[in-house]
């Protein structure tokens, strides 16, 4: 065991060049990490916020559409085991960020955590896909409220000139002053503060969450009433079959997107290792509740096959005399998309702000304002950008490229929880103003070691990667040598242990991607479809024993911030996140990726020219994770 050194610069071990940058790591934030010219955002955050936050981004006005559109192509009756299953399947991931939350609470989400697990390559990726989702996401929500405002006032052409939207034949674009308008308002409400957009997103959810409440109450009355005349229908209850029912579980599994919002707000909670796990759960819970019993209630008043796919709770309500109750279901509906749209927009200025702190993007993201404590910069070209999609673009086709960025990062973000368990980074990168007090721990120790195995230190060069053991033995204490043999043979066992961990974590996710490709692509011969499967199958499945068979890193448990959430079943729970992950990315349709690909390739000659050159691990040096404490009191003690 020795003190191994790596840096960029020449005379320090191995160069970090070329394609190794894409594999540097870098560190949980901790005491020594605080830098005093990155100011810090404001912890104002508990419970009840991030509640508000979870929920208020995930719930969406796609229930009130989905339901119908499922129920009638998919699921039948079974609509409500849709959304079970759905949860379920959102639970695994949110499991996974839970742990990754509250042992990593910085801004970032998904990033970070890859950044700090797998590598800067990756991370890079990742936050340039969730780059690409809010804002999307963000201006295809704001598209959306102005219609269904429109419904409120009158009718569709009921808005005031000024906001409607308008239709330039020669130019073929449909501009949308409104959804422009509300993305600057709610772009100045989290320039507020991180605390006053969130009681603002609270008191929209509750709008959103008192309408929903509404339709199962009074949804419940009629179907009680009426003798619930949906669940009397001649065929059965999976009219459709299981497999029908699991693509209607594939379909809602989107609408549970949104609590990944709650991690991107982990450096603003006061109490991380304890909040951001039950803000998880508790916005994931109530979302699954609402949406099985508004799907309960809608499929028993009115038969599946003959809901309306467009506004099936509206009519559902109409159908049986209550017309008036479609003005509180559009509310609803709009309140669910203001809702959306702030927990669209405030995820990525925390994100930017994170990748401009490790110096991949320019430090002009990193500005937070004194006052509110709020990265303002990040937030107000967030804004404007999204502003202005929505303002020309028709977002809606590029709809599907949202779902890229979640997915992307939900896998990441299992295998960060698999490599956090087997093989947690055990090298740490330390500036190079640390230089000084590097050589000099590693010169005493050196010496020390060597003083102990009876070698004269002065005859030895000073090779700074001199291992801190020797091979000599002398008649010194027995029960020294003894625990350094010990010691010795324990390292060798954990070497293996690890290369094994690595090299399993790498085919599990590559037996996912051969499983799940060669199971969607129906035009493969069933001879090479069922042998690819087989063999993706028996990767996953080995990757599995092996990984239960294996002792995790006891180092897993100083990892972060220790003592917060911890993930069950591992390593079966991030396992099945990551095969579901990856089959719902294969399945996206195919102009997606086409597009998805373009943004993909921007962002590697971004990173290539720009963020590569910058990082902040450019000219970093690596040491042994056990030494560094000691080398920062050297630091000190030398200044």
């Amino acid at each position: 065991m020795g003190v191994l050194v790596d840096s960029q610069k020449e005379g320090f071990g191995s160069s970090w060049g070329g394609l190794k940058n894409l594999v540097r790591r870098k560190q949980v934030d901790c005491a020594h990490t605080k830098r005093l010219d990155n100011p810090q955002l404001a912890k104002e955050l508990t419970i009840p916020h991030l509640v508000a936050v979870g929920v208020g981004s995930t719930i969406g006005a796609g229930v009130y559409i989905l339901v119908g559109a499922v129920a009638r192509e998919h699921s039948g009756p079974a609509l409500s085991m849709c959304f079970l299953i759905a949860g379920i399947a959102a639970a695994l991931s949110a499991f996974c960020y839970a742990e990754l939350a509250s042992r990593c609470p910085s801004a970032g989400s998904a990033y970070h955590y890859s950044y700090i697990c797998v590598g800067e390559g990756v991370a890079w990726l990742v936050g340039w896909a969730l780059i690409l989702e809010y804002t999307i996401g963000g201006s295809a929500v704001a598209r959306g409220i102005s219609p269904n405002l429109a419904l409120l006032f009158g009718g569709e052409n009921s808005l005031p000139t000024f906001l409607a939207r308008q239709h330039f034949p020669g130019l073929d674009v449909m501009v949308d002053p409104c959804a422009a308008v509300l993305v600057l308002i709610v772009t100045g409400f989290l320039c507020l503060g991180i605390k006053e957009s969130a009681l603002a997103q609270g008191i929209v959810t509750a709008v959103n969450v008192f309408a929903m409440l509404f339709v199962i109450i009074a949804g419940g009355y009629l179907g009680f009433k009426t003798g619930w005349t949906g669940y009397e229908v001649p065929t059965e209850y999976f009219p459709f079959g299981v497999d029908g029912m699991l693509a209607g579980s594939a379909t809602v599994f989107f609408s549970y997107i949104g609590f990944d919002t709650v991690a991107s707000t982990a450096e603003e909670v006061k109490n991380p290792k304890r909040d951001l796990p039950l803000g998880i759960a508790l916005s994931l819970s109530i979302c699954c509740c609402l949406y099985m019993l508004v799907s309960i209630v809608i499929v028993g008043l009115v038969p599946y096959y003959a809901m309306d796919p467009d506004t099936p709770i509206s009519s559902a309500f109409a159908s049986n005399g209550m017309q008036w109750a479609a003005y509180i279901i559009t509310v609803g509906a709009v309140t669910a998309l203001i809702s959306t749209l702030m927990g669209s927009i405030l995820p990525q200025p925390r994100i930017l702000m994170a990748m401009a702190r490790d110096g991949l993007l320019p430090s002009f993201f990193l500005d937070v304002n004194k006052h509110t404590q709020v990265p303002v910069n990040s937030t107000l070209a967030t804004g404007i950008v999204a502003s202005i999609l929505a303002f020309f673009m028709d977002v809606s086709q590029l709809a599907g490229m949202v779902s890229v960025g979640t997915l992307i990062a939900f896998t990441m973000v299992a295998v960060s929880v698999l490599i956090l368990r087997y093989v947690p980074p055990d090298e740490v990168p330390l500036p190079s103003s640390l230089q000084e007090s590097i050589d000099s721990y590693m010169l005493r120790h050196n010496s020390d070691a060597q003083m102990i195995n009876g070698e004269n230190p002065a005859k030895s060069p000073g090779d700074p990667c001199l291992p801190l053991l020797g091979e000599k033995k002398v008649a010194v204490d027995c029960t020294v040598v003894e625990k350094l043999e010990a010691l010795s043979s324990c390292t060798l066992d954990e070497e293996n242990r690890r290369k094994i961990a690595s090299w399993t974590i790498m085919l599990i996710c590559v037996g996912a991607f051969i499983l799940t490709f060669s199971a969607s692509n129906l035009w493969f011969s069933s001879l090479i479809r069922f042998t690819l499967c087989g063999a993706g199958g028996l990767l996953l499945l080995s990757g599995l024993v092996i990984l239960t068979c294996i002792d995790q890193d006891d180092e897993r448990h100083n990892f972060g911030h220790a003592g917060g959430f911890i993930c069950p079943f591992v390593p079966l729970l991030p396992i099945s996140c990551i095969l579901i992950n990856v089959y719902l990315l294969i399945n996206l349709e195919v102009a997606t990726w086409v597009r998805v690909s373009v943004w993909l390739m921007i962002g590697v000659l971004i990173y290539t020219f720009y963020g590569r050159r910058h990082s902040s691990l450019l000219n970093a040096i690596y040491v042994p994770k056990a030494h560094v404490d000691e080398i920062y009191r050297s630091s000190g003690a030398m200044l």
